[in-house]
């Protein structure tokens, strides 16, 4: 698959700890993003954070956290995102759990697939 051209970028800010039963909340949005046919995520893991509530967040060895900020990146043309925010809203709902959608407006340069190995 290639793309370029204009896109959009949805990042969402989340927690490491939501969940929705047994499955965290990131994996759910990613694994959905895949099968819902998005060019790819990223998920990023934040060393210090806050959200809403103001708690901080941190990594530092003596004040180790066990819900450190979470931000997944997704970029793909404006429909497909535009179309894929509502199931985003739907598993925060799910979960219970607060979180940050944004969206952005984002060029791309190259996106290729990688050939695959024989």
């Amino acid at each position: 698959m290639k793309i370029t051209g204009e896109a959009k970028l949805l990042r969402i800010f989340l927690g490491e700890n939501d969940k929705i039963g047994s499955i965290s909340v990131y994996e759910k949005i990613v694994i959905e993003a895949r099968e819902f046919g998005l060019a790819g995520a990223t998920v990023y893991r934040g060393i210090m954070g806050f959200g809403g509530n103001s708690i901080i967040h941190t990594a530092k060895f003596l004040a180790i956290s066990e819900d450190l900020p979470l931000v997944i990146e997704i970029v793909d043309n404006e429909k497909r995102i535009n179309d894929f925010i509502p199931i985003v809203d739907e598993i925060f709902e799910k979960a219970k759990s607060g979180g940050l959608i944004t969206l952005e407006k984002a060029e791309i340069i190259k996106y290729v697939t990688s050939e695959e190995k024989k």
